[in-house]
């Protein structure tokens, strides 16, 4: 045996050195870099899954469940960065297309992310080494440019004119549209809320939207009066799910997928756009930057985190300020906007329930 620079290792150095390793209560197996036992993805997901949201989980359930499938019984240390990918391709491929698709991008994208969101935790949990980690390299696909638009006020008239006119609860749809017009929020928003997130005096709604995001929202009080009413007639529970059916059930995603479909089949061009509940949180979104800036706009969204420059951080919007917006758009004055605008949005009074 030879030391780093070729001249022998004699037999009193080795003795040395496993005096010191004895005394420091070190194992020469203990020197030897083994990476650790990883379990398989069967009995690793349940406990990935265990720690996650709600909305995260289902953003991630189609993923969880391919990697169960085909991969139940394989270590988490078994798959390659090669083989992770060639599922990426896989997943795009079969993905679920529409007019509104764009190729499997999405699909892939939340692939990567339920990948990533595994190996992460087996990482945190010692499961394995962090150079040993497959999913660290794999892309995320570049996302598309969005294809919505916001939809000139005439089309948002019809919309909601077919809504407040058609179906089997149209004071519920109605109540839905209008809430997302005034408000911008996300559809999880909307599901989210509960009676007692309404601050009856300054009209503001508490959101809880994505990524654990939250924000007072400014409301119109005719819109408040309604969200009040609702949950009063349809006895929804002070920390239960506001929005509900006559029978009392609270709603899901189903409904929104109920009033879309049932537009559709009155105004095509809808259906041909796929429009989406979201294409209303683009149309008050790009009215308030418009109308007032960027700033505001960025405020009313709610969105946080990344920034155009350091001067955002300066010149962010405040609530008072969103609700001046907010009155303009409605033309109704808000408790925090004292005297802000007297515009009329006629497209709104066509939501009232």
């Amino acid at each position: 045996m030879t030391d780093t620079v070729g001249s022998p290792i004699t037999a009193e150095a080795l003795a040395a050195a496993r005096l010191l390793l004895a005394q420091m209560g070190i194992a020469a197996t203990d020197l030897i870099d083994t990476a650790p036992t990883a379990p398989t993805f069967a009995e690793a997901i349940p406990r990935v899954r265990a720690r996650l949201t709600a909305g995260t989980a289902r953003t991630y359930g189609t993923h969880f469940d391919l990697l169960e499938f085909r991969w139940a019984n394989r270590s988490l240390g078994e798959p390659t960065h090669h083989e992770l990918e060639q599922l990426a391709q896989m997943v795009q491929a079969n993905a679920r297309t529409n007019r509104a698709s764009r190729g499997g991008t999405s699909a892939v994208e939340h692939y990567v992310s339920a990948v990533r969101c595994i190996y992460r935790y087996a990482e945190e949990a010692g499961w394995i080494r962090p150079q040993d980690n497959p999913a660290r390299k794999l892309p995320i696909p570049t996302r598309r440019a969005s294809h919505r638009y916001a939809i000139p006020s005439g089309q948002v008239a019809e919309i909601c004119q077919i809504a407040a006119t058609s179906g089997d609860d149209p004071e519920l749809d109605s109540l839905i549209l209008r809430f997302h017009l005034e408000t911008a929020c996300r559809r999880g928003g909307a599901l989210a809320m509960r009676p007692q997130d309404l601050d009856r005096d300054q009209c503001l709604a508490f959101l809880r939207e994505k990524g654990g995001s939250d924000r007072w929202q400014p409301v119109s009080p005719t819109l408040m009066r309604h969200l009040h009413d609702h949950a009063t007639t349809r006895h929804t529970p002070f920390t239960g799910q506001l929005l509900r059916y006559h029978h009392g059930r609270p709603i899901t995603g189903r409904r929104y997928d109920y009033i879309w479909s049932r537009v559709g089949e009155s105004l095509p061009w809808v259906a041909t756009q796929s429009v989406t509940t979201h294409w209303l949180r683009h149309t008050t979104l790009t009215w308030v930057e418009r109308t007032f800036s960027y700033a505001v706009a960025r405020a009313f969204a709610g969105h946080r985190g990344k920034t155009t420059g350091t001067t955002d951080t300066y010149v962010k919007a405040q609530v008072h300020e969103v609700a001046a917006a907010l009155a303009v758009l409605t033309g109704e004055p808000h408790p925090l906007a004292r005297g802000a605008g007297t515009q009329v949005a006629q497209v709104l009074a066509i939501t009232a329930p």
